[in-house]
């Protein structure tokens, strides 16, 4: 079936090439915007699209925009109602990526958040896997430091404070790797350049706790349930560095690269250097789920036709 490239802008959708801001736009400037990342999943059997916890993402969202400041006043169930009148109207029938983004939409000098006219647009992009799910990762730890919540806030999903993730995932790129493992400022593990991570060790999950400089990840805390749900114990602490190397199973997640295993940190191979059982298993729910094949967690996918 023929989709639509359509986006949401200016309180419209519109064809998304009339979808395009001044070069004098704040937010350009001064990266002055918070954004979300929200995942769809077609279902070739039941021929249906479905989006994974789109409630929570725009939760989350406007979370944001009251962290940094931003005068924004829909709230997320407008949001979610927009969002899904969008999806529908462009008729995609794959697996799509949805990016909504609040912006500081005035033409004006000065970097603030406060007393500047905001706007939000939404755009989406077919997208499948971001990082390889099937291939173990090659990932270093970064010598740049994740930046701290004192810093910029890092429960917001901030735009301005990726140019830290982008720093970090080139090192990694450009050094023939995957990804990337950042260290917080008190050098424990924090997460990747845009993933959380777990480690699995004698049959315990852990995870970095939101002290470490973390986003407070929608699939991290789907992650968190489902393993429990499966029998797991799962502990959020300060995790070193050094942990990394002696785990059992190392795998990020979030929207994005929604489960993918790591099978090198540093040159040093995790495990035997194959997925590890518990992130297989995990895995597997985690994709039975968003794609409504699961008898479970029918609440957190949302039907489209």
């Amino acid at each position: 079936m023929d989709f639509k490239e359509l986006s949401y802008f200016e309180g419209n959708i519109v064809p998304s090439d009339q979808a395009k801001l001044s070069i004098q736009t704040h937010a350009l400037q001064y990266g002055t915007a918070v954004f979300g990342g929200i995942r769809g999943y077609y279902n070739k059997d039941k021929k249906n699209l479905y989006i994974f916890r789109i409630l929570d993402h725009y939760k989350r969202l406007i979370n944001s925009t009251k962290i940094m400041q931003l005068q924004f006043f829909k709230k997320p169930e407008e949001l979610v109602e927009i969002t899904l009148k969008l999806v529908k109207e462009s008729n995609y029938h794959e697996n799509i990526y949805i990016r909504p983004y609040i912006y500081t939409s005035a033409l004006q000098l000065s970097p603030r958040f406060h007393d500047v006219k905001t706007d939000i647009a939404i755009y989406i992009l077919k997208l499948n896997d971001y990082l390889d799910t099937k291939k173990g990762l090659k990932t270093m730890v970064s010598s740049w430091r994740r930046i701290e919540d004192n810093i910029i806030p890092t429960m917001a999903k901030a735009s301005g404070g990726y140019v830290n993730s982008a720093l970090a995932k080139s090192e990694a790129v450009q050094n023939g790797l995957d990804e990337a493992i950042f260290l917080d400022s008190s050098g424990f593990v924090s997460e990747g350049s845009a993933e959380n991570i777990f480690l699995v060790r004698d049959g315990v999950l852990y995870t970095p706790q939101l002290s470490s400089s973390i986003l407070e990840g929608i699939t991290r805390r789907s992650i968190i349930q489902i393993s429990r749900d499966l029998g797991y114990t799962v502990v959020e602490k300060t995790i070193s560095r050094s942990e990394l190397y002696v785990a059992d199973e190392l795998f990020f997640c979030g929207t994005g690269v929604q489960v993918a295993w790591i099978s090198e940190v540093d040159k040093r191979t995790i495990g035997n250097g194959t997925i590890g059982p518990i992130t297989e298993k995990i895995q597997n729910a985690y994709f039975q789920i968003v794609t409504n094949q699961s008898n479970s967690y029918n609440d957190w996918v949302t039907q489209i036709y």
